[in-house]
């Protein structure tokens, strides 16, 4: 049986995954997911889904997004459905990137859907599938390529 707390507990969830990216919290990101994550951002870089610890995860958004000057997640028209332990929720998504530059628009923004699929375990809900859909683009996108060739 579901409630309405549970509701709320998994939107939390997938929303402290935006918020702590964007205040650069990669402690407090990594406890939002489950040990290990499934992550399919296909729709924007192709290839395959992959399956990585959260560390990894991490660590790897922390190299990339916290080489922008700015991010700025948003989401919203949450989706929940419970299943017991299990959950599913999708969110419409807004997600601003800022980094000056010499060769173009200082902003690349994206939008779309994700899909989160949540387990609960003793210690709350966990992020342990994440499927983003980019339907649209606005702005430089090369602001990707200039983040990852940035140096740590």
């Amino acid at each position: 049986m579901s409630t309405t707390a549970d509701r709320l507990d998994v939107i939390d969830t997938c929303t402290r995954m935006g918020w702590y990216t964007d205040q650069r919290d990669w402690d407090a990101l990594e406890r939002v997911f489950t040990d290990e994550v499934r992550l399919d951002y296909t729709s924007l870089n192709g290839g395959e889904p992959a399956v990585l610890p959260a560390k990894d995860l991490v660590a790897a958004w922390s190299g990339l997004l916290g080489s922008f000057t700015a991010t700025q997640h948003v989401f919203s028209n949450f989706l929940v459905d419970l299943d017991g332990d299990a959950a599913v929720c999708t969110a419409m998504f807004q997600a601003t990137h800022r980094m000056p530059n010499e060769h173009g628009g200082p902003l690349w923004t994206l939008g779309g859907h994700y899909r989160f699929g949540l387990v609960r375990g003793g210690d709350g809900w966990r992020v342990a599938d994440v499927v983003m859909t980019a339907t649209w683009a606005d702005g430089n996108q090369q602001l990707l390529t200039l983040a990852a060739a940035k140096p740590e």
